[in-house]
């Protein structure tokens, strides 16, 4: 049973692009190693721009500094 976990920043997406997200990764799987998309789960985790960091800053900071 694969098991796909995107992580995206809690910025507005859509139950639909979600939706799409999860379509298309269960897709891939199947495409790409044959997997029965039965039992593929993906999970989508929204986190904040405060605690996703990059290059020692949050992503919350570095947007407002334009970066």
């Amino acid at each position: 049973m694969p098991y796909v976990n995107i992580r995206i920043t809690r910025e507005g997406a859509t139950a639909e692009q979600k939706a799409a997200l999860i379509r298309g990764a269960t897709q891939l799987l199947v495409d790409v190693l044959k997997k029965n998309p039965r039992t593929t789960v993906v999970v989508v985790d929204e986190v904040e721009t405060d605690n996703w960091g990059i290059g020692g800053e949050t992503v919350t900071a570095r947007r407002k500094r334009g970066s």
